[in-house]
């Protein structure tokens, strides 16, 4: 038995949400965003039983509607008043290991080739026509199987094109998506597709975590029993997503409203018009569930609050997030203009009123805004007093007047350094070719799913998806006569011809960064290049769809900053906290990655790491790095090696790392991919 939907405790912002979206599909559905353990998928789940029921085609695969049947259906054509069934709103859910196949649906080639006959197998999307489309885990999908859901949810057809045959069929759906952060962020473009989301997080109020807690347990005690003690309200939710859905027709968005909607975009520079036609559709829907017939200030404020957030990330390291403050000036600014509204434009700004507003971005207790800058100049390091530059330090250099050795081990660490300015980086990729690892964008494999067929093999076992067509008919043309096919007759196969695609094309990677932070490593200033230089490899890991992780060595040893992972968000920030001082133990560090990548190919045996280790080569503590490294390329870890040594004098011992890892040792500055094309062209004018 499904949890009922009205017993859920607060989550007030997505319950209005996927309400809403119930009473409007067109808003573009719902991205969830929280961590793990906040009813996400509960909610939704839920949401299905309030759905009205509908009336499908007997018969039909599709759930077409005997009143406007769609005329493109597989199993059409369809009469207009044919028989009729009704049956529930369905809630489909995609696994996350779901193939494009079992998404949108597959032609069955081997009965095409061999009977002649087009036999299409529905996917999910037609399963899930006029339901919910619900896809836990979002941000761990595949881009180009996000970008299918997202472009059948805004058409409302489904397009199956395979071997020069199409099919197509009708796929509105309320789409549903949930994440936790910490695992990785959606590219901001696709972030961008979903109508609106909302930010969640567990209450930290004890009581209403014991009413939680207490309703759950009850449920798993007699789920029969609970469900019936809340039915009378779900009742009265579905009945009123159905009077919503009825009067939303005859919801007007006046003119005063619709300009308070394109100046709140407007002041936001939200890109394109996706955002101001999703404030409009929600703010309708919003006037319905009120049971108003027309547009007010407040709806557009909300609809705001819902649709905005996620579309104010430009970048990899931004945090979704509307500011507060901003929203209420440029709802002010038009508040005049718009009947019924409660503030006119002469009251004192956002300041003075609405501080409160629990809106879907607003989970950060301490009111930073998303820059984590203030009045008060405090940057992302969170810096205390003194306002010192951007290197932590004043003209006569850091506290104590050190030179560029270590520190003495007992001395004060330095405060954090911030970042510099991230850049486009040189592609580092392992240097010998995968077998069949998770899609991505940096090395070179074969063996997968996705990728320009490169040949063909034998079907192994079970049904060949996708068939190569060319190979397969390539096999069975010279037993033809044998098989006694007669001119103009079908092409007589066997199992045996079958041939399935090899293809090569890119993974994704783990990319473990080493970051040497001793005291050698801060003099001169030199920690914000190369957290900066490291920022610009997140960045680069962030757009090939890599795992991270980061280890950091300094002092006596080495410590885990972050574990693998799919966020380069968290890594930036561990990077932005990172201090420095102390010795140099090089070997300590190259040890804590081995038993880390060792450990992590246990996990996810099919991704290969490459190891990058950020360091001047001066060890000063611990044994040999070079006998570590040895060992690592012995286990077949590909490295590199960032040599972060400065000065007039170079030792080259960041060098001899790299040789020992079996790899490469760049400079920093032959980092950056427009300093190699610098240097490329100083050759051949040379030459």
């Amino acid at each position: 038995m499904i949890y009922p939907f009205s017993a859920v405790v607060g989550l007030a912002d997505l319950k209005l949400a996927l309400l809403l979206n119930a009473v409007s599909p067109s808003i573009g559905g719902v991205l969830v965003r929280g961590e793990k353990g906040t009813a996400k998928s509960t909610v939704v789940r839920s949401l299905a039983a309030l759905l009205p029921p509908v009336r499908v085609v007997a018969g039909c695969r599709f759930s077409c509607d005997p009143g406007a049947p769609d005329p493109h259906c597989p199993d059409g054509p369809h009469e207009e008043a044919g028989p009729a069934t009704e049956r529930p709103a369905r809630l489909v859910e995609l696994p996350i290991g779901a193939g494009e196949d079992r998404v949108t649906g597959s032609l069955d080639l081997e009965r095409a080739l061999t009977e002649g006959v087009k036999a299409f197998e529905p996917g999910l999307l037609a399963a899930a026509h006029r339901g919910v489309l619900y896809v836990d885990e979002v941000n761990l999908l595949h881009d180009h199987l996000v970008d299918l859901l997202l472009d059948a949810a805004a058409m409302g057809i489904s397009y199956v094109e395979r071997e020069g045959v199409s099919v197509r069929h009708a796929a509105r759906f309320l789409l549903v998506g949930t994440m936790n952060p910490e695992e990785g962020e959606l590219r901001p473009q696709l972030l961008d597709r979903f109508g609106l989301a909302v930010d969640v997080r567990a209450s930290r109020e004890p009581a209403e975590r014991a009413e939680v807690v207490r309703r759950r347990l009850a449920f798993e005690a007699d789920p029969a029993a609970f469900g019936g003690a809340y039915e009378t309200g779900d009742r009265a939710l579905a009945e009123r997503i159905a009077s919503a859905r009825a009067l939303l027709p005859r919801v007007v968005l006046p003119d005063p409203a619709l300009r308070q909607v394109t100046a709140v975009c407007a002041a936001f520079d939200v890109d394109g018009l996706r955002a101001d036609l999703v404030m409009a559709r929600t703010a309708i829907a919003l006037a319905a569930w009120e049971g108003r017939d027309e547009v007010t200030g407040d709806d557009v404020a909300t609809a705001a609050r819902l649709a905005l957030p996620h579309r104010r990330r430009r970048d990899p390291f931004g945090e979704p997030g509307l500011d507060e403050e901003r929203l209420e000036r440029a709802l002010a600014d038009t508040a005049g203009d718009t009947a019924g509204e409660g503030d006119g434009p002469n009251s004192d700004g956002p300041d003075n009123e609405g501080t409160d507003h629990d809106g879907p971005d607003d989970n950060d207790p301490d009111d930073d805004g998303p820059d984590g800058g203030g009045p008060g100049g405090d940057g992302p390091d969170g810096g205390g007093p003194g306002g010192d530059g951007p290197d932590g330090g004043g003209p006569g250099g850091l506290p104590g007047g050190e030179g560029p050795g270590d520190r003495p081990a007992h001395s004060s660490e330095r405060p954090p350094a911030p970042a510099g300015q991230p850049y486009r980086t040189r592609l580092l990729t392992p240097p010998t070719v995968g077998r069949g690892g998770p899609a991505g964008r940096r090395g070179r494999t074969t063996g997968g799913s996705a990728g320009r067929a490169v040949g063909a093999r034998p079907v192994s076992n079970g049904r060949a998806v996708p068939l190569h067509l060319v190979a397969t008919l390539t096999a069975a043309a010279p037993y033809q006569r044998d098989r006694g096919r007669r001119r103009g007759g079908p092409l007589v196969l066997r199992r045996a011809d079958l041939r399935v695609a090899v293809r090569e094309g890119r993974e994704s990677n783990l990319v473990l960064f080493c970051v040497d932070a001793s005291g050698s490593m801060a003099a001169r200033a030199r920690m914000g290049a190369v957290k900066g230089a490291v920022l610009s490899l997140l960045l680069d890991a962030y757009q090939r769809r890599d795992k991270v992780g980061l280890v950091t060595f300094r002092g006596e040893g080495a410590t885990v900053a972050l574990p693998p992972t799919s966020s380069v968000e968290l890594a930036s920030a561990r990077l932005e906290r990172l201090a420095t001082g102390g010795r140099t133990p090089i070997a300590a560090g190259l040890a804590c990655a081995a038993r880390l990548l060792a450990a992590e190919r246990l996990r996810d045996p099919l991704r290969r790491a490459l190891l990058v280790v950020v360091t001047d080569g001066r060890h000063t503590a611990g044994p040999d790095p070079a006998v570590t490294a040895r060992r690592l390329a012995a286990d077949g870890v590909a490295g590199v090696v960032v040599d972060c040594e400065q000065g007039p004098v170079r030792l080259g011992l960041a060098g001899r790392i790299g040789a020992a890892l079996g790899g490469v040792a760049l400079r920093l500055d032959e980092l950056a991919a427009d300093g190699l094309a610098e240097i490329v062209r100083d050759v051949r004018m040379v030459a």
